[in-house]
């Protein structure tokens, strides 16, 4: 029986889907949960599985058309089955007519033309060169509507095995190895090197193993490339590369880091999170990195050129473990962190007076975006035009307290390395102000609850369901920890880690981004003191964390009476909907905070 194949819906108020991509065509064959299509939304980029298995018969929706969520998207059918109304039996009824058809002009063809079956023949011979598999430009990114061939990797002729990297493409937004679809041979190469094309694009054309004529070599006429062939040859990929993604982080702002002290400019932790992700590039062979600064004098991407800028670090004291020992981004990433590592290394302790003079902070590198102009991102669009609806529905308004977080900056340096090697995540700020909003959530509902200004209506939320806001490539996007109300502060810990990392690696789901009831941005993982953070529909409140920062503050000593002592201090900013959260009630919430802050008992939760 046929089934069909519908938008779902992919996030809260999302009410349609762009189709993207389709990974299937009409006619092939699909398995239970193979990914059949792409769909773009305003919220998330997805796959859409297979709901059964059987042949693709029919597409209704094509690339770049929207549909409606529950509209249909495609028909599959079981194998053997009608593709569709009456189809079979149209398909038996055609058949004869076409080879009628076929009969009837086959010959008049033979009677005009009697020599035509010759050149056919001929024609037929190098056939097989056609009947490759095409390599096309993929999709590496949101907006990215084209790329540039920056070098081949394979030459006409080569043998290439499935996900043997084929040929390096550079965007405005990444610098890729595309992997060959299959194994084979290559027939043909379709764009040349430093040649642009739209993705979608034929760049070349895989044929099965032995099956390319040795006259294809030199139709494209490609440039010789005598050096990238034995380098890049030597190199086995048996791995699956990773997506671009997922090799680097952000390196802009992360909204779900620890709050930033001033004692802690360095940012140690994010040193190590940035060496993560490119763990899996160290088991790649590095046997040609001798030659990566030659490599890197040849040719470097203006993406990893423009990287080395931004951090100082000179290319040409840089080892490539790409392909052919390239320079890749991931390389300048390490060079620069060794630097910082070395620059913050302490001084030999034989010398402890010796203290050196501060050097002045390093000039920040002028951007290479200065002068240009691109594309809008339509991510970047839809935020653009849901903050200014959010602030044009709501009366919004923000308070700010300021709190001593003294007794949990101990707390935490006494646990961090414990909490650590139970949990298996870093102990940082985060946590305990999250745990601290839930716990005043749940005894100051109004905060969590929303207003249907047209039905009349206060919804109270049986959970709190807690969004994080986290910075990425595409944009800023705010997963959610579902049922935050439940969790204890190493859950939650878990959950911001968790959370954060598949949100940067474009691996979170739709229903991870969905359904918050409140929002919490840490403002101040880059030293801002605080913001006034504007409130997302149909959310009531959001609370913002500032830099947490050593200061002399008056306190009130039981012996002493009133003296100034160091303090670690925070402010926090809760913007909220004036229509339905008073003052007092924004107060008496940020007092709770405050207040279960401040006292610091998080000993039982960190097992102190």
């Amino acid at each position: 029986m046929p089934v069909s194949v519908t938008m779902p819906r992919l996030g809260e108020s999302v009410t349609e889907g762009t189709v993207t991509r389709w990974l299937k065509q009409e006619g092939d064959t699909v398995e239970v949960d193979e990914p059949l299509l792409e769909v773009s939304t305003d919220k998330v980029d997805t796959e859409i599985p297979s709901p059964a298995a059987g042949v693709l018969s029919r597409i209704v929706v094509g690339e770049d058309e929207t549909a409606e969520v529950g509209s249909e998207l495609a028909v599959i059918a079981g194998e053997g089955e009608s593709t569709g109304g009456g189809g079979e039996a149209a398909g038996q009824q055609e058949e004869p007519a076409e080879q009628a058809e076929e009969a009837a002009e086959e010959p008049q063809a033979e009677a005009e033309q009697p020599a035509v079956e010759e050149p056919a023949q001929e024609q037929a011979a190098p056939a097989p060169s056609g009947e490759g598999t095409p390599v096309k430009m993929p999709a590496l990114g949101e907006s990215v509507t084209e790329g540039t061939v920056t070098r081949w990797l394979k030459q006409v002729g080569d043998t290439v095995e499935v996900d043997e990297p084929l040929l390096e493409v550079s965007t405005d937004k990444v610098d890729t190895e595309i992997p060959s679809p299959v194994a084979g041979t290559v027939l043909e190469i379709k764009v040349a090197e430093d040649e642009t094309a739209a993705v979608g694009a034929d760049l070349a054309v895989i044929g099965a193993a032995g099956a390319a004529p040795a006259e294809a070599k030199p139709e494209p006429k490609p440039e010789p490339k005598a050096e990238p062939k034995p380098e890049a040859k030597p190199e086995p990929k048996a791995e699956a590369k990773p997506e671009p993604k997922v090799e680097e982080p952000t390196p802009g702002m992360s909204y779900n880091e620890p709050s930033a002290e001033a004692e802690t400019s360095a940012r140690p932790a994010q040193a190590e999170q940035k060496a993560v992700p490119s763990a899996p590039q160290t088991q790649r062979p590095s046997a040609p990195a001798p030659s990566g600064g030659e490599e890197a004098a040849g040719y470097v991407t203006p993406l990893v050129r423009k990287l080395a800028g931004e951090h100082g670090v000179d290319l040409s004291s840089v080892n490539g473990t790409g392909v052919g020992g390239r320079i890749r981004k991931q390389d300048v990433l390490e060079a620069a962190e060794k630097a910082k590592a070395a620059k913050a290394a302490p001084a030999p302790a034989q010398q402890p007076a010796a203290a050196a003079p501060a050097k002045p902070a390093a000039k920040p590198q002028p951007s290479a975006k200065r002068g240009t102009t691109e594309k809008l991102p339509r991510i970047r669009a839809v935020i653009a035009k849901r903050m200014h609806e959010s602030l044009h529905e709501m009366a919004q308004l923000t308070t700010v307290v300021e709190v001593d977080v003294t007794k949990v900056a101990k707390l935490r340096a006494r646990a961090k390395e414990s909490f650590q090697q139970r949990h298996g995540v870093k102990l940082s700020f985060l946590p305990f102000f999250a745990l601290a909003a839930v716990e005043a959530l749940q005894a100051y509902p109004i905060v969590n609850a929303s207003m249907d200004l047209d039905a009349g209506t206060i919804t109270y939320p049986e959970s709190e369901h807690l969004g994080i806001a986290v910075d990425t490539e595409r944009g800023l996007m705010v997963p959610v920890i579902h049922g935050a109300g439940d969790l204890n502060l190493g859950g939650i810990a878990k959950r911001i880690a968790d959370l954060a990392e598949r949100t940067r690696t474009n691996k979170i789901s739709p229903d991870e981004i969905a359904g918050a009831t409140f929002t919490l941005t840490n403002t101040g993982s880059r030293g801002a003191l605080f913001d006034t953070p504007i409130v997302p529909s149909p959310q009531s409140a959001m609370l913002g964390t500032g830099a947490v920062v050593k200061r002399p503050v008056v306190v009130n000593d039981p012996e002493l009476g009133e003296v100034v002592a160091v303090r670690s201090m925070v402010y926090l900013a809760l913007s909220y909907d004036h229509r339905i959260i008073d003052g007092a009630d924004a107060a008496r919430f940020l007092v709770a905070v405050k207040e279960r802050l401040e006292a610091g008992s998080f000993e039982a939760e960190l097992g102190l």
